[in-house]
Parts: structure tokens; C-alpha cells; sequence
């Protein structure tokens, strides 16, 4: 209470006549929160009509039904005209911006609330502390509105000119469409500097939305290229010098920005087409309310989000069915979702790890391969279970192991597990509660039982081969994302790994497809690293003091106080996996694939020590056998191929032109002939042929011939071509209301083993059963007819 008013009188510098608080006024549930009071009149010298008692629904803090919770006390200011009057606090038709405005805010977290509705106190009772940064912007500036300080005007001014329209601070819907844009582009590029990328889940999908409903503010403005990359770098550009996380990942914020609107202008059309159907069929009806499975189409098929609709809606007077749209969302999810064992055994996890003596198994993997420990658990079929005998699948819990449990990115663990009357085979080893590490696999010869008093413990051994190959590649990631930052920059942040004994796969953020000489860079700067052969250090550290030392930190991971600090040359990292001594047993590191994954993710895929060898030879071996497939060698090799490839161009031009005056020749063998197989089917003329056209655009172009001359008809032009099926549909334009060319070829392809697609008037397909040709081609006569 003391630095709330201290900061808001003496630092900011407000009128303490022009401030009133708030307290917990309390029920028959909550008590008064009179101390608060109390201490209000003691500080800050209000009178008493301006300290004032509100109930729980204003002045009880709570993140949900259960969960922290607590009592608030909040500073408001008064900026009406006039004489300070407490008597329009609860005043619901102040005009906005004027009236008592809540500008700080302090929650007591004092309490939990259970399940069943009852409040315990919490062991470390805390207060959280927020101002209004905007609100004191604008009692400060002296404006009525946010939009109108100096943290977003610009930002309006912006899209103002994009738009190409004055902005007139008023409720207009181009006003309102500007002033959406800039808060938008601005949440755009705050997420995105933090690592936030645009997807459809969590706070990602958040992220989509803002930016979707941002983008088609700007569609309704009339912008008619993309622009929210450009407000968003006017974001860097403001606030750049405050928050440098903005500044470093400028370049991904711009393109990440950018290939979202992109990506959802080439939809955003088609949408609202779809909504515009919907519209005509709801007032031919009467109706006022959107299906909510026609809501559930345009967020899956157009990226619609349910709330960018609702707001299309509500401009048309016209409401959604949410229900409707929920049970469409559920009945998909459902039709996805894949429950793993985990979620049916986790209680069987938690009775496991209450058996372990130091309440979390202790991992020695670090210092060794293997090591010995009594058996405190074994799981089978989801239980807890005293013994196993050969050939049960199973999961073995000991006190301790030197094998490693999958996290971070590093897979699990292989090897053996060995008592004195029996053997198991560990092919996975799993971390599936914090504390818990349990080795999966099954029961190779003999028995196992949980250990006994006084019982000869199990030795556990890893694959100390299948290791050193996963810790050779670990450390090849660190040395990649060091290597990475040093080519494309700081913007260059790690957003996935997945580290394996033949291979390792990082995904990191970045606008844009590597060039080659991006990766060679890459590639020499991690060698250079590996042949320096420094040491691998490991050091235990509090989180400050690694963050002082520079160590890279990944914005998704949760940090414990102490934390685990890696340093191999240049590369300084947290890290909890399994590594390499020194840089020089990494051996050869070799980028395999560099490719997109997602809007602004990239994923290199690389390998290292003898996986890059292997790799090496394999492309060896592919040389020679080009080389004597071609007869040719070294630079040779690569002439021959040109000129083999040039020639194929030219026979394949040469195979078109002559499939093209065959078609238009007058013979036997022309187009007449073809016609003559015509038949009326419906009132309409149909045809199915076969030809010897191999070339698609032939075939296509042969199929248009052939239902030009025919007039109001329905061709179907089949051919055969390295033992695969080729299928052109084409109907006359005047027919496509009563037959789809897309929608037919889909049946006939389906005779063949394939599938097609394409528009109303002309439709492709292909297949692989080439011995029920025939029957595909009579069967266009069936549809027509059906």
C-alpha cells in the first residue's frame, strides 16, 4: 500500500485530490478486508468517502473455480470535468474516458480456493502489483483515449497511410479498423520476439487470431498487398529501444508477419465467399443465426477463427451458432485424438515413485554406463506388480541409474538390466513424472522381482556404443545453434530438438530457406569448433549466475534455481542431456536437409562421426553408379548429364509436337475417328476413349478438341504411360450446373486405384490399375446416365 501510493503521488506525480481507493467490502463468506482500510487512511489521508467498500465480484481476486486467490485493493483517478464527484464511482454511463479510471491494482494472493469451494490459507502469501501503463499514459499526456498517446498514435498513423485514409479518432468503422491494427501488430510483435509463433494451438493459435483478425481489418480498410509486417516493424521501431529482444529478432517478426498474411489473403476470399452463400441461403430462409457447422468449415478449411466470424456476423445482424460449432470442434478432435499410455497409468506412476527411497531416482549417468541398484518397482499392463517372469513386457524402477530418461530433445537409453536370476532388455527409457525414471522393455530369460531386504542388487548397463553416438550428436546441436547465430544472426533461436544415435534434428527460427553458402558456413564453423578439440565443462549453477555468464537460455523451457551450465568453446548452454568429453569426438558433422516446417521455423537435419561417414560412402557409392550409368567420370560426369538431360528436353518437345499434329490430323487415326465413338446419354453427347497421348497438356488440350466438336457434352480421354493411368474430364461449359467435372473423375479414378480432382469444367486424375482401363472409360457413361 506504501509503494503503491508513494509511486503514483511522488513518481508520477498525480493529484492525491483526485484519487480514491478501493477495498474488500466482505460477505458471509469472505471477511472485510479492514486492515487495507486501515492502512488507506493512515497513508494516504483520504477521507473516508474516498475509500471505498466494494464487494467480492470487484475486489476478489481469482485465476479460476479453484486455485490461488485473494483479496484487491485498487487506486482509481478521477478525469471527469469539474469538481472531484464520488457520487458517479459506480457511474455505468460515465462517457469513456472520463469518470474514476482504475489505474493500479493490488492483489493479497493470501488464500487457495479447493476444489469443493473452500479457502486454506497459501504457505507463502504474496502480493501481485500492476498499473495501467495506458490508462496513466493518458492521464499523463492528457487524452481521453490510449490510441491517442504516443505509444500507439503512431502506430494508427501508420495504417492511416497504408490505407490511404485520415484518421479522425472517432467510432467510425475505418477508425475503428485502423486503431485494431496497430494494437494488433504490436501483440504481433511482442509475441513473436518472445518465441511465439503463429499455429493452431495454445498460444499460438492466440497469436493467429490476433494476427487474422488484424489482417482482415485491413482487407475491410481496403489495403489490398500486405501491410502488417510493416506496422509490426514500426513496433520494432518505437519500442525497439526498450525492449531489445524486438530489435534482435527484428528480421523474423517482419517475415514470420508476412507469410501469416500471405498465407491467409489467399484464403480470405474464398471465406468470405462461403459466408456470403451463407448469408443469401439465412435471408431466404429468415434466419438469423450461422450454423456453427458452417462456422466450424470456415476456421477449418479457410482459417477462419469462431471469433474473426462472429464480428463478420455481427456486422450483418446475424449471430452463431457456437454450440453448434463446439460439438463440429469436438466430434474433429475426436476423430485425431490419441490417448497415450501415460494418460491412463500416470496414477500407477505416482504409487511408483512414492516407492523410491529418496522421493526421486537419482540419475549417475553422467559419471558412468553403468552402475547397481535395487529394483523398488515394476509396472505391467498399467499395475504395480511384485515380480515378472521371461517374456513380460514390463517397466523397472530403481533407486538409481546411469540411464537416461527422454527429455530435452535427447531420446531415451537401450541396454540391459541383469540380476542373478534372470536378464531385461531396456529399449526405451521414459521420465514420465518429475523424479521418475523408468526403463522399458521386457523380460529376456529368467525372472524379476522387486528387491528384498538383503537382495544382490541389479547391475544396469547402457549401450555404451548407442550412447556415445547420442552424446556426440547432443553436443553437435549446441555447437550447430552456436554456429547458426554466428551466420544468420540472433534471431537464429532454438525451437526444437530431437537427438538420436544415427542422427540429430534442430528446428530454430528464421525467415527464410538457408542458401548453400549459408550452410557450408555453417558447416565449416561447426567443424572448425569439433577439430579445436576443446573440453566439455559442466557446471551447477544458480539461474542468475548462468544468465550473467551469457549462457543461451530457451524461452519455452522452465528453469529450476539451479541449473546445469555446458560449455564447449564459444557454445555456452543449459542443458540436462548426455554429452561428448571434448569437441574432437564429435568427429565429422554433416548437414543432411535444411527445410521448412513451419511459418518462420526452419529444420536442419544433420549427422555426425560415423553416421557421416556412412553418409559420405553413400553418396560415393551414388557417384559411381551415375558415373557408369553415364560412362563418364569427375567433371565429365557432370557434362554428360547436362547433354542427357538437354536431350530429353528436346525428344520429350519433339514427342509433343508430333502427339499434337496427330491430333490434328484428318486420318483414321484422328480426331474424326474419336467422335465417331460418341454416344447421347441423358439428351447430351458423351464420350469415353482411349488414345496413344501420353503428354498431359496433350491430353488436356485432345479432351477440349474433342468436346468442342461435340457441343453440349461430357468427354472423358484415358491414356496409358509407364504402366500409370492418365484421365482427362471435360464438360461443355452450359452443363456444368448439372454435371461436376472435379466430382466425377473422383468415381472413375477410384476404379483405377487414384484419385483426381479439379474445376466443374474440366477435371485429371491419375491410377495405378492399368488392367481396368476399360472399365473406368465405360463407366462415364453410367455417371452421365445416373
Amino acid at each position: 500500500v506504501t509503494y503503491g501510493w508513494e509511486f503514483v503521488t511522488q513518481v508520477l506525480g498525480l493529484e492525491p485530490e483526485k484519487l480514491a481507493v478501493t477495498y474488500l467490502r466482505g460477505d458471509d463468506l469472505l471477511p472485510a478486508d479492514t486492515e487495507v482500510r486501515d492502512l488507506w487512511r493512515r497513508i494516504s489521508g483520504l477521507p473516508d468517502e474516498r475509500i471505498i467498500a466494494c464487494g467480492a465480484e470487484d475486489n476478489f481476486w481469482r485465476m479460476g473455480d479453484h486455485g490461488p486467490c485473494g483479496p484487491s485493493s485498487e487506486i482509481f483517478y478521477f478525469k471527469g470535468e469539474g469538481p472531484v464527484d464520488v457520487s458517479r464511482f459506480f457511474d455505468p454511463a460515465a462517457p469513456d474516458g472520463s469518470g474514476w479510471v482504475e489505474i493500479w491494482n493490488l492483489v493479497f494472493m493470501q488464500f487457495e480456493r479447493t476444489p469443493e469451494g473452500k479457502l486454506e490459507p497459501l504457505p507463502a502469501p504474496s502480493v501481485d502489483t500492476g498499473m495501467g501503463l495506458e490508462r496513466v499514459t493518458c492521464i499523463q499526456q492528457n487524452k481521453t483515449s490510449s490510441y491517442d498517446t504516443d505509444l500507439l498514435r503512431p502506430l494508427v498513423e501508420k495504417v492511416a497511410v497504408l490505407a490511404g485514409k485520415p484518421y479522425g479518432a472517432s467510432m467510425s468503422t475505418d477508425d475503428v479498423s485502423m486503431r485494431v491494427i496497430a494494437d494488433h501488430a504490436r501483440a504481433t510483435a511482442f509475441l513473436i520476439a518472445d518465441g511465439v509463433l503463429p499455429d493452431r494451438a495454445g498460444r499460438a493459435y492466440v497469436l493467429r487470431r490476433v494476427m487474422r483478425r488484424a489482417i482482415r481489418h485491413g482487407h475491410r480498410l481496403g489495403i489490398e498487398k500486405p501491410f502488417l509486417h510493416e506496422v509490426a516493424l514500426d513496433v520494432v521501431n518505437l519500442l525497439g529501444g526498450h525492449y531489445r529482444e524486438l530489435n534482435e529478432r527484428r528480421e523474423l517478426i517482419a517475415s514470420v508477419a508476412e507469410q501469416e498474411e500471405v498465407r491467409f489473403r489467399e484464403t480470405i476470399e474464398r471465406g468470405l465467399g462461403l459466408l456470403e452463400q451463407c448469408f443469401e441461403v439465412l435471408e431466404q430462409r429468415a434466419e438469423k443465426v450461422l450454423a456453427g457447422e458452417d462456422a466450424f468449415k470456415l476456421y477449418d478449411t479457410y482459417g477462419f477463427p469462431l471469433d474473426l466470424t462472429e464480428v463478420i456476423c455481427a456486422e450483418r445482424g446475424i449471430g452463431v451458432d457456437t454450440a453448434g460449432y463446439e460439438l463440429a470442434l469436438d466430434q474433429a478432435r475426436k476423430r485425431s485424438e490419441f490417448r497415450g499410455v501415460e494418460h491412463a497409468v500416470e496414477g500407477v506412476y505416482r504409487a511408483a515413485l512414492e516407492l523410491v527411497p529418496e522421493g526421486r531416482v537419482s540419475f549417475t549417468g553422467y559419471e558412468r554406463d553403468e552402475d547397481t541398484a535395487p529394483i523398488v518397482a515394476l509396472i505391467s499392463d498399467g499395475k504395480l506388480v511384485q515380480s515378472l517372469s521371461e517374456g513380460a513386457r514390463a517397466e523397472v524402477v530403481t533407486s538409481r541409474t546411469p540411464f537416461y530418461g527422454e527429455a530435452g530433445g535427447q531420446v531415451g537409453d537401450q541396454g540391459m538390466l541383469r540380476t542373478a536370476g534372470g536378464a531385461f532388455v531396456v529399449e526405451d527409457t521414459q521420465k514420465p513424472l518429475d523424479g521418475l525414471i523408468v526403463h522399458r522393455g521386457f523380460v529376456q530369460t529368467g525372472n524379476l522381482a522387486v528387491s528384498a531386504s538383503g537382495d544382490a542388487p541389479v547391475t544396469l548397463q547402457v549401450d555404451a556404443g548407442r550412447r556415445q553416438a547420442i552424446r556426440r550428436n547432443h553436443s553437435a546441436t549446441h555447437l550447430l545453434h552456436w554456429a547458426l547465430r554466428k551466420v544468420v544472426g540472433p534471431q537464429a533461436q532454438q525451437k526444437g530438438s530431437l537427438v538420436g544415435p544415427e542422427r540429430l534434428r534442430f528446428d530454430f527460427t528464421y525467415g527464410a530457406a538457408l542458401t548453400d553458402q549459408q550452410i557450408s558456413d555453417i558447416e565449416l564453423a561447426v567443424n572448425e569448433a569439433i577439430v579445436k578439440n576443446d573440453a566439455v565443462r559442466t557446471q551447477v549453477l544458480g539461474l542468475d549466475q548462468a544468465r550473467a555468464l551469457g549462457a543461451m537460455m530457451i524461452f519455452e523451457e522452465k528453469y529450476g534455481a539451479s541449473v546445469r551450465m555446458l560449455t564447449m568453446g564459444a557454445s555456452t548452454e543449459l542443458c540436462g542431456g548426455t554429452h561428448a568429453r571434448a569437441t574432437g569426438e564429435i568427429g565429422l558433422f554433416k548437414v543432411l536437409q535444411e527445410q521448412g516446417v513451419a511459418a518462420g521455423i526452419r529444420r536442419i537435419v544433420a549427422t555426425t562421426g560415423l553416421g557421416s561417414l556412412a553418409y559420405v560412402r553413400e553418396l560415393e557409392a551414388t557417384l559411381g553408379r551415375a558415373s557408369r550409368a553415364a560412362k563418364a567420370g569427375g567433371n565429365d560426369l557432370v557434362e554428360k548429364v547436362e547433354r542427357l538431360v538437354l536431350q530429353q528436353k528436346v525428344l520429350e518437345r519433339q514427342l509433343e509436337e508430333s502427339q499434337r499434329r496427330w491430333m490434328e490430323g484428318s486420318s483414321a487415326g484422328g480426331t474424326a475417328s474419336l467422335i465417331a465413338g460418341a454416344r447421347e446419354v441423358a439428351g447430351i453427347q458423351v464420350l469415353g476413349v482411349k488414345t496413344e497421348v501420353t503428354d498431359r497438356s496433350a491430353l488436356r488440350e485432345l479432351a477440349e478438341q474433342l468436346r468442342d466438336k461435340l457441343g453440349e457434352s461430357v468427354v472423358l480421354v484415358a491414356s496409358e504411360h509407364e504402366g500409370k493411368v492418365q484421365l482427362v474430364l471435360t464438360v461443355a461449359k452450359g452443363l456444368t450446373g448439372r454435371y461436376k467435372a472435379g466430382e466425377m473423375i473422383r468415381g472413375i479414378a477410384q476404379i483405377v486405384g487414384g484419385s483426381g480432382g479439379g474445376r466443374p469444367d474440366l477435371a485429371q486424375a491419375g491410377g495405378a490399375d492399368v488392367s481396368r482401363l476399360d472399365e473406368a472409360i465405360a463407366s462415364i457413361y453410367t455417371s452421365v446416365a445416373n
